[in-house]
């Protein structure tokens, strides 16, 4: 089979590119903004409205989605969300610039498990410049590996302007290389002291470390010298979007800061949820990733252990990084992704005399898996603790273990390599659908209220009802849909400002009770106190996900049906009651 992959490469690339591709623009503009997105997407509008706003610390995602908004000629949800829509799915070929360190066939599954990883789905159709920073980040890495050391300073440039995110994958990878180094050189120093000791010479074990090393050729400081010049270069002109926007420097450097302060504002987030994410998102990855990490441990497989220190590093800064979020898990799960694609390459050859056995043990492996998925469901309708729930939990685990001693009973009877192919691959279908099924569910594919852990937080609730409704007042009115000015008082959402872009809006922090604003956004409230009569309409908006206070019944219901309690708090559209068309006399704004 890898002779196969081999023949085939450059399809299968361009194939995992479409997948990425569709995955990451099907109803790409369907959702509306949650805040953290709609803050980033009216920068970028108001730049390409010819306005100077202020820039968040990630320019890269605003410079470069300004102009297609003045392209277009305003701002729409696809085009927010299109440019870490189209970086997402270049992803895919990052493993092409590494294909010569790894064995046939594991770039490949690479580009494919990047192209369907939940969190990158997730991240890809996100507008924020997370993904932006993963994918020049890892450009970057590629292109120097590869020695095109001028694309190398490009996209490092392009990576330093994608905000925050960037500085924990760097520290991240600073830190392994470091604790590679460390590692490799104690061990080399040992393989050296003890060949000296064997050989009885009186060899320099430090000199054998530089001999072991590459040496600097005296044409390398010009050619860091031209990539520091590319890398300077892109910050520059793509960082002021070509001398337009002089303070995307500024927002630049401010990134910095904005990460630090992330060390003493702690986010909230339990730890358990980050390393749950992990395991209901990543099935396939972690068991695979797993297997991978301990047979390179324990060979030396030095490329892989070199993946693990960075997946094991990069992991626990997630974790004890007090502002974390479930997306900064993204710097470990790369590391892991590759490590996964390794183990999963060994497993490719299978010879013809051994394809029945095997897939009689693929067969039996998804059999009982599915069994034991399907009790697993059937516990969030059973009340817990009783009887039946119960006998549920035991059959559940009594299925994994008859799994386990089905396929050593395959070892012992057949031979030890059926039952791992058959092991590794059954498990690698079972696990492989529920992660595509967390795929589509990360991507919001499921609904824009399905409960997911990786989506940056809840989106509006009612956003479409409420603009359809403002749409409505202002025609029926006016006779123009978007003419009507709107105020949002006490209210800070940049979702809600993103969401009335094409009206007049006006956001302040009370009403003043002189003033008869045609239509007014407010929290719950009783009465506006205003000298005009006004009309008003609540609106489901911001939605909290009760994860700290679910039992264990929602969180089984969550695992296998995306169900789980939420809270919502309410807006009011208030409009004033001449703008209706029950009144004689309508009045205009």
């Amino acid at each position: 089979m890898n002779s196969q992959l081999q023949k085939y490469e450059s399809w299968l690339y361009g194939l995992a590119f479409l997948i990425a591709l569709g995955l990451r623009l099907a109803q790409l503009g369907a959702l509306p903004l949650a805040d953290s997105e709609a803050a980033s997407a009216l920068q970028a509008l108001h730049l390409a409205q010819g306005l100077k706003p202020a820039l968040g610390p990630q320019p890269a995602y605003i410079l470069l989605t300004a102009p297609l908004f003045f392209v277009y000629g305003g701002g729409t949800n696809f085009l927010a969300r299109l440019v870490p829509a189209l970086a997402g799915s270049f992803l895919v070929f990052v493993p092409l610039l590494f294909r010569g360190r790894f064995k046939s066939g594991a770039p490949v599954i690479f580009a494919f498990f990047l192209a369907l990883d939940p969190a990158l789905v997730s991240l890809s159709r996100n507008a924020t410049g997370t993904i932006l920073a993963v994918t020049f980040l890892l450009f970057a890495w590629g292109f120097w590996s590869d020695n095109k050391l001028t694309l190398a300073g490009s996209f490092v440039g392009l990576a330093l302007l994608s905000g925050p995110t960037i500085w924990m994958g760097l520290l991240g990878l600073a830190i392994a290389w470091a604790l590679q180094n460390f590692i490799e050189q104690k061990k080399q120093l040992a393989e050296e002291l003890e060949l000296a000791s064997d050989t009885h010479e009186s060899r320099n074990p430090a000199l054998s470390l530089v001999e072991g090393t590459n040496y600097v050729t005296s044409s390398t400081p010009h050619v860091l010298r031209n990539t520091l010049f590319s890398a300077i270069t892109t910050f520059i002109l793509i960082g002021t979007l070509f001398f337009l926007a002089p303070n995307g420097l500024s927002a630049a450097l401010a990134s910095i800061p904005a990460y630090l302060r992330g060390w003493a504002q702690p986010s909230g987030i339990p730890i358990v949820r980050l390393l749950a994410s992990l395991i209901v998102y990543e099935p396939l990855a972690v068991f695979l990733g797993l297997v991978c990490i301990i047979r390179a441990w324990w060979h030396g497989s030095r490329r892989a252990m070199r993946l693990s220190i960075w997946m094991l590093v990069a992991l626990l800064l997630a974790i004890f990084y007090p502002a974390h979020q479930v997306t900064d898990l993204i710097w470990a799960i790369t590391p892991l992704l590759a490590l996964a694609s390794i183990e999963l390459a060994r497993h490719l050859v299978i010879f013809p005399e051994e394809r029945v056995e095997v897939r009689g043990v693929v067969a039996l492996t998804v059999f009982i898996f599915v069994f034991a998925w399907l009790d697993l469901a059937s516990i969030s309708w059973t009340p817990v603790p009783s009887l039946q729930a119960n006998m549920r939990i035991y059959l559940f685990f009594g299925a994994l273990i008859l799994l386990f001693l089905s396929i050593l009973l395959v070892a012992a009877g057949w031979s030890v390599r059926t039952a791992k192919l058959g092991g590794i691959w059954g498990l690698t279908i079972s696990l492989g659908v529920i992660t595509l099924a967390s795929t589509f569910g990360a991507a919001g594919l499921r609904g824009a209220y399905a409960p997911e852990f990786w989506p940056p937080e809840t989106r509006p609730a009612q956003a479409n009802l409420l603009l359809a409704t403002v749409n409505d007042l202002s025609d029926w009115s006016a006779g123009e849909k978007t003419i009507l000015p709107v105020i949002i008082s006490g209210v800070q959402s940049p979702a809600l400002e993103w969401l009335l872009r094409e009206h007049q809006v006006t956001v302040v922090q009370s009403l003043d009770i002189s003033t008869s604003p045609a239509l007014v956004i407010t929290p719950s409230q009783n009465d506006l106190g205003l000298a005009a009569s006004y009309r008003g309409q609540d609106f489901a908006w911001d939605q909290t996900v009760s994860w700290d206070a679910s039992l264990i019944n929602d969180w089984i219901r969550w695992l296998t049906l995306r169900q789980m309690p939420a809270t919502s708090d309410a807006i009011i559209l208030w409009a004033r009651a001449d703008l209706f068309l029950d009144m004689a006399h309508p009045i205009a704004p």
